[in-house]
């Protein structure tokens, strides 16, 4: 990156020195008017903005409730907490720094070192896999919304043809004893469910009970709802960040006043106190158990939505002295707030539909993955005495709002990726072709098989879950510790020096960050970034190979064509890294040799970074100015020794 201004030594040039200055100018020019084309934010809280509302999502108000009750209720706290200030916010810093300091997407930003350019296709292949499955949960928002719309919510009473095995949602006991034994024991016989689960499963995902009876056709209710999220992404996208810079103001606050009016509601209701005690009561023996920090760090990939694209593509368009410290603190930080009050608002309403139901154990009322928003969260808003029509449709909309912020951040970085592949391309068109495909590719998660939910289930395993990991290891791997490193070791070579590694890819990083935001890089994130990241990492993914276990939907197996595809899913994703750094090998493989082999050149050449990379526009800006200002100088000088001359003359 800034490897003048880091003092790198670099190797004689053949050229002559007016040579050199020319095309160094020539260089700068060019930069700055790529620079000046890409897009900007309005102004600083944008940027802010759509960080939040990226990373508040789906993942906070469902994912991280269950999630912690599945992983030791309060317990699970500590393990994720210690894992986002190792692994998470580390990693959420590195890729803000990489964004703004490049003016590169996801992408081009591997210019740094473009061996590694398949990290950037492995971070394009996951955003994309999780953007659809995301829709399709977008759908299934959308569609309880217009349900809650009902004068009786309609998932609140048991249909006909579900008598013999359903309790109405909306039932409620008195608490004596009698009563709360006859329906226990009702909820006991037949293996009753809710007219909520019911709902969801007949009615909403009109599901099948195995793949092998074929997916089926999409369902037309969900697919016009999976329309109407597209057509609103494609809305607020359609001019890149100039639009949902806009948007983000709306997608970030509202999600908040509704999640605060939704806690302060489950806080008066009865039971909520058991809930909230149950979500935050620790289970020591979880605490050492490798599962839950692997949990611990799958969360927190998602939460912040690291490692996929986004966060870096949305950097790159600040201004290159942007104060991005102060975001990454307050995103990070505002993220884990968000989630913890998520999970006391779910736990709180859960207690009070065990309340109502008799239930002491409040595990009886929880299901997990999306069952949590979709079955439990509706069962209890059935059982409100007031107005239940009116939290159903704040829930609702505060998911919906949620989701668009979230697909709105995963479309902008696979568009702006590919507006600099394709830079005479508009961006509304890119994004028009994204989301069209993506509208097309979704609709085989609103199916009949478990209503998609079976087939979202293996692609979330197989194809974002596992991938990133990988992708995470190999990306704080090529910044910390290849980054620029073979430049100083060809060069300790050619001065015939002793092989020592005297600057690794962390210190090139850390000039480059003092010369980006003129400040130091502190311990904390040095030591992080160096070794407790990358070996946390190291450890989670040797860990998921040692106990990796065949996937499971619910208590039914997948067919083992399912694993098979869902492995070709994983390895499409993988293999890009080695993929596309073997075509740049090979792109190379002309080189000279020279004596010290043809393997140093090469290797020097494909992990090095691009002479167009790194401070875009600013640093191009400023070089330019210098050489202009130098021209100057020279011409002063010369003035100064001719008058100097002639004066010396007359003397």
């Amino acid at each position: 990156m800034a490897e003048n201004d880091r003092g790198h030594q670099n190797p004689t040039f053949t050229m002559d020195e007016t040579d050199k200055k020319s095309n160094e100018e020539s260089r700068c020019v060019e930069i700055t008017r790529e620079i000046k084309k890409r897009s900007k934010w309005n102004n600083e809280i944008e940027f802010l903005m759509s960080c939040i509302a990226i990373s508040i999502g789906f993942g906070n108000i469902w994912r991280f409730p269950f999630t912690a009750y599945e992983n030791g209720g309060g317990v699970f706290l500590i393990p994720y907490i210690i894992v986002l200030f190792l692994v998470g916010k580390p990693i959420y810093y590195m890729e803000i720094i990489l964004g703004q300091f490049s003016s590169s997407s996801s992408i081009n930003v591997w210019n740094i070192s473009p061996g590694f350019s398949g990290i950037g296709w492995s971070q394009f292949y996951c955003n994309t896999a999780l953007m659809t499955y995301y829709s399709s949960l977008m759908a299934l928002t959308l569609f309880f919304l217009i349900a809650s719309f009902s004068a009786e919510l309609p998932w609140a009473k048991c249909r006909e043809e579900w008598l013999d095995y359903c309790i109405d949602s909306s039932h409620q006991i008195d608490n004596n004893t009698s009563n709360i034994t006859s329906f226990v024991q009702l909820l006991n016989e037949k293996e009753r469910r809710s007219s909520a689960e019911l709902y969801f499963l007949k009615v909403v995902l009109q599901e099948k009970d195995s793949i092998d009876d074929g997916i089926g056709l999409p369902s037309w209710k969900l697919t016009l709802c999976l329309l109407v999220s597209w057509i609103s992404v494609i809305l607020i996208t359609s001019q890149g960040v100039k639009s949902s810079g806009k948007a983000s103001y709306f997608l970030a606050i509202f999600p908040y006043i509704i999640l605060f009016s939704l806690l302060i509601r489950a806080v008066t209701l009865d039971g909520a106190a058991t809930g909230i005690l149950f979500f935050v009561t620790p289970k020591w023996s979880k605490l050492f158990e490798p599962s839950v920090w692997y949990a611990a760090i799958t969360q927190c990939f998602f939460s912040l939505s690291v490692c996929f694209g986004p966060i870096l593509t949305y950097s790159s368009h600040n201004d290159f002295k942007h104060n991005l410290y102060r975001d990454v603190l307050i995103v990070t930080t505002l993220d884990t707030f968000t989630s913890f009050i998520a999970g006391c608002t779910i736990f709180g309403i859960l207690g009070n539909l065990a309340h109502k139901m008799g239930l002491e154990d409040i595990s009886k009322v929880v299901k997990s993955g999306v069952g949590l928003a979709f079955v439990s969260y509706p069962d209890a808003i059935a059982k409100f005495n007031v107005v239940p029509q009116l939290f159903a449709v704040l829930f609702f909309v505060m998911m919906f709002v949620l989701g668009v912020g979230s697909i709105v951040g995963m479309v902008s970085g696979l568009a702006h990726s590919l507006k600099e592949k394709l830079p005479n391309v508009q961006i509304w068109k890119i994004v028009l072709c994204i989301c069209s495909m993506s509208f097309a590719a979704s609709t085989i998660y609103v199916t009949p098989v478990r209503g998609g939910q079976f087939l979202l289930n293996l692609v979330d395993y197989y194809g974002t879950s596992f991938v990133v990991f990988f992708v995470a290891s190999f990306e704080i791997t090529a910044i910390m510790w290849v980054y620029e490193l073979i430049v100083t070791f060809t060069y300790t070579l050619k001065l015939k020096r002793s092989i020592i590694f005297l600057q690794t890819g962390i210190e090139n990083f850390l000039n480059d960050v003092e010369f980006m935001l003129d400040r130091k890089t502190g311990s904390y994130w040095r030591i992080c970034w160096f070794l407790v990241t990358p070996l946390i990492l190291l450890f989670i993914f040797f860990y998921t190979f040692a106990t990796l276990q065949l996937l499971t939907y619910g208590k039914k197996e997948y067919p083992i064509s399912a694993h098979a595809a869902g492995i070709v899913v994983s390895c499409l994703g993988i293999f890009q890294i080695p993929f596309w750094m073997i075509v740049k090998l090979l792109k190379n493989r002309n080189l000279p040799l020279s004596k010290f082999g043809f393997f140093f050149v090469e290797y020097k050449k494909v992990f090095s970074a691009n002479l167009a990379m790194g401070a875009k526009g600013y640093r191009a800006q400023k070089g330019l100015a210098s050489i202009q200002r130098g021209e100057r100088e020279a011409e002063k000088s010369q003035k100064e020794a001719k008058m100097g001359s002639i004066d010396t003359h007359f003397d």
